[in-house]
């Protein structure tokens, strides 16, 4: 079962495309690309595949926490554009 979110894609092809070259763009950024190296590198030296861990930036250190809690975690720029409304 699809969610709400790819359901919608799913179904409008050309929000799919800007979706996804938005986030191809922001993908590029040098922190993004930071932070996946970051991770890659802690996931590789740590042993973690296929035990559902994701490698997290909190608080300037790397930690491991539960791929969910990880991903679901609304991101502070998110929140203060919320707060702007």
């Amino acid at each position: 079962m699809l969610g709400r979110t790819a359901l919608y894609y799913k179904n409008n092809p050309e929000a799919r495309k800007k979706h996804r070259a938005t986030s191809a763009k922001a993908q590029k950024k040098r922190s993004a690309v930071r932070n996946r190296v970051e991770c890659n590198k802690f996931n590789k030296t740590n042993g973690k595949k296929g035990d559902n861990m994701d490698c997290s930036h909190k608080g300037g250190k790397l930690v491991l926490e539960h791929q969910k809690i990880n991903r679901a975690r609304k991101s502070s720029s998110w929140l203060r554009k919320q707060k702007q409304k």
